[in-house]
């Protein structure tokens, strides 16, 4: 259950009570007080996660700004039912896919930040020491450090919701985040060969590493099912749980690359280059395609998927906007 709140001008108070009650599963449609800075009166009621999108779209049609609508997701505790019912309402919609909550996801979770930079730095140093002793627990250490899980799924969304702008700021946040793993990874082999800690010679295609620098059918494998874990875990908020699913393609391959590169083993950096570009297009074409699979279905039910255009109301702003200070 989500409870939507929105800001109305007082004289479109009544278009947009209308506007909820046509909805099936809105209901406790509460009118509270005018706030005190703009003389907008709060409407609030509990919306089913299937109209969630469709309310938003309504309340914009009615004249309600981008900007004065929200949901916050709630369970709540209720009186046990009789069994017959339980299972009559076993199938409701409560997993129902809320695009704007994903749209607003993947909005937020892009961009260069301090922290996101600082994570992708330690996951390279971790992953290169994982690479250099081959040891699969610090490879996998790193991976749970790395947050890079957010950036593609945002790419993933961005292509099926068609915003380019998305897209774009998806792909400019994973790319630097990437390069800096294999940044980190280079210049900590290079300071190691500086002190005589590790020799040049080192072999990287030894057992548990050599793998990262080979395109099988395994790399194949595992990143079209990490790509459809990774999409999963980012629409049920279980990103930290599940990201070392997308990390395990990503993070090893870019770490690898570094250290070949900070070794002056070209072709073994190659190759793990090779990797990482086929896992990284597998991964969206997986993650792609869970989400059009559940848009799609989505509609069949007849639930209201939102095209490009579907928020434009009389804020103008679609919702990879309307977060935005």
């Amino acid at each position: 259950m989500y409870h939507l709140r929105a800001f109305a001008e007082p004289e479109r108070v009544a278009d947009v009570v209308g506007a909820l009650r046509d909805l099936p599963q809105v209901r406790h449609i509460v009118l509270g007080g005018l706030t005190d800075d703009t003389a907008k009166m709060l409407v609030m009621a509990e919306v089913e996660a299937g109209d969630v999108d469709e309310a938003f779209a309504a309340l914009q049609g009615a004249g309600v700004a981008a900007d004065d609508l929200s949901v916050s997701h709630t369970d709540f505790a209720r009186p046990v039912p009789p069994l017959d019912e339980e299972l009559r309402d076993s199938g409701g919609d409560d997993q129902a896919l809320v695009w704007a909550e994903v749209a607003e996801a993947a909005v937020a979770n892009v961009g260069l930040r301090p922290a996101y930079l600082v994570y992708m730095a330690v996951a390279g140093v971790i992953a290169a020491f994982g690479v250099l002793g081959g040891s699969p627990v610090l490879i996998v250490g790193a991976m749970a450090v790395s947050p890079d899980l957010l950036p593609m799924s945002a790419a993933c969304v961005a292509i099926v919701a068609r915003r380019p702008r998305l897209l774009g700021r998806a792909l400019g946040t994973m790319g630097p985040g990437l390069g800096l793993v294999a940044l980190a990874a280079f210049l900590l082999t290079t300071a190691l060969r500086f002190f005589d800690v590790v020799s040049p010679a080192i072999d990287l295609t030894r057992e548990h590493v050599g793998e990262l620098a080979t395109v099988n059918i395994a790399t194949v494998g595992v990143a079209l099912a990490a790509g459809v874990a990774g999409m999963l875990a980012f629409e049920t908020r279980a990103s930290f749980a599940v990201g070392v699913a997308i990390s395990v393609t990503t993070v090893p391959a870019a770490a690898y690359i570094g250290v070949g590169g900070g070794l002056e083993q070209w072709g073994v950096a190659l190759g793990a280059l090779e990797v990482l570009a086929v896992n990284l297009s597998l991964l969206l074409v997986s993650g792609i395609a869970t989400l059009a699979v559940q848009a799609a279905i989505e509609r069949r039910r007849g639930g209201f998927m939102p095209g490009r255009r579907a928020y434009r109301g009389a804020g103008g702003r679609r919702p990879d906007t309307a977060g935005r200070r």
